[in-house]
């Protein structure tokens, strides 16, 4: 019970209590004042008598201390103070006041809709009979005035009484809503207990998806530099063993000697910040122009670059992904097309970049591509799973003589 609730309690338990003397004090006090009515010294001893019981029978009924149960005791006191209401308006009509009394608390101490209603009746008679000049009725004016008063009391109870089943009725679906908002409220922190354990869970399954992914990561990046220098070197110190004379050995281990100082370089470069040597100093379009002019000089391919559209400062991240599409899409070039003529496009399209690598080489058939082996590279797997990650696409047209086309997609997300 709130505050509010255990004040409002508190006042009607003072009213109930105390009201039923402060009406018989009034009621008294107005027959004293008018004492013209009471003609008699015997009537005037009646009437001390009766407010002396009237005092004594409340004092036996005791305090209101929350709302009673009605009960056979409660009945009784009731008509016994009616009765003596009743008797004292008889003597008195001022009495009347101290006979209101029933209409406050009938609900409280007669069992019974019906009985409640009985005993309203029987207050209301007596009301009325002090309202139209005191009992006995002698009249037919004041019979007149006594039906006339009998009714409008009535009718003004009916009217409370069927407000008062409203509230009623109000107040037990408040109750009702009440608890099942508890029930409900309780239902959803049962829920939001479950969600945090849920969150919980999904930041560690989180954990673990990051921390694979980062191993994905860098297996591509070590694939696309060491790997890949590693190659190079390795292709070119076979040359060397069968060069036909010093001039071409000298050329070819200078070129495997600076395969190896830019694998040494991105070595050290994965170690500290996984991004590519070549955009360390440079714009995308410089590093991939860069990028097919080694390769090119290198396997003694011709390799053309193109820009189209206006070129823009890309995210490191974006920038470093068509980057290692382009050098892993050259080494498959290098590696099996035997291609004479390769061709990289870097076009700038508003919202999107798109990279284009083609090559007239020996071309394959992309549904017959074996999976992905141990020893092999990361190949169209790999550039394809890189193009995802920033939310792009790869596609690959082949056709086996034909050469291959490989184009990636990706939004176009500047440096901050």
């Amino acid at each position: 019970m709130t505050t509010a609730d255990e004040q409002i309690e508190h006042r009607q338990n003072q009213f109930h209590t105390w009201g039923v003397y402060g009406l018989l004090a009034v009621s008294t006090l107005l027959s004293v004042a008018a004492h013209e009515l009471m003609t008699s010294p015997a009537e005037w001893y009646a009437a001390g008598a009766l407010v002396v019981a009237a005092v004594l029978l409340q004092l036996w009924h005791g305090p209101r201390r929350g709302r009673r149960t009605p009960s056979v005791r409660g009945t009784a006191y009731y008509f016994m103070r009616w009765a003596v209401a009743f008797t004292l308006t008889w003597l008195n009509p001022f009495f009347g006041f101290y006979a209101a009394t029933g209409y406050f608390d009938s609900d409280e101490l007669i069992p019974g809709r019906r009985r409640q209603w009985l005993g309203l009746l029987a207050t209301v008679v007596v009301v009325a009979g002090s309202q139209s000049g005191g009992m006995p009725i002698r009249s037919p004016t004041q019979w007149l005035l006594f039906g006339g008063l009998l009714v409008a009391n009535f009718g003004l109870l009916l009217v409370v009484g069927h407000i008062s089943q409203q509230e009623e009725q109000r107040s037990r679906e408040r109750a009702v809503t009440i608890t099942e908002l508890e029930r409900t409220n309780a239902a959803l922190q049962r829920a939001l207990d479950e969600n945090a354990a849920l969150h919980a869970q999904l930041l560690v399954q989180a954990r673990e998806a990051g921390v694979a992914d980062e191993r994905r990561r860098l297996a591509a990046e070590i694939h696309d530099t060491i790997a890949q220098g590693l190659t190079g070197i390795i292709a070119q110190l076979q040359v060397v063993a069968n060069a036909p004379d010093l001039a071409v050995a000298r050329t070819h281990l200078e070129r495997a000697s600076d395969l190896a100082r830019h694998s040494l370089g991105e070595a050290r470069r994965s170690v500290h910040n996984l991004a590519p040597v070549a955009l360390a100093d440079a714009g995308l379009p410089e590093a991939l122009k860069k990028t097919v002019a080694e390769w090119g000089e290198r396997t003694g391919v011709r390799a053309e670059f193109t820009v189209t559209g206006t070129a823009e400062q890309l995210h490191e991240e974006v920038a470093a992904t068509l980057l290692r599409i382009v050098q892993e899409a050259l080494s498959n070039a290098s590696r099996h097309a035997s291609a004479g003529r390769v061709g990289v496009t870097l076009s700038f399209l508003g919202d999107e970049v798109i990279l284009d690598i083609r090559d007239d080489g020996h071309g394959f058939d992309p549904l017959t591509v074996p999976a992905r082996t141990g020893s092999g590279g990361f190949g169209l797997d790999g550039m394809r799973a890189r193009a995802e990650r920033i939310a792009g696409s790869l596609t690959v047209e082949s056709e086996p003589g034909h050469g291959t086309a490989v184009s990636a997609r990706v939004p176009l997300v500047r440096h901050d």
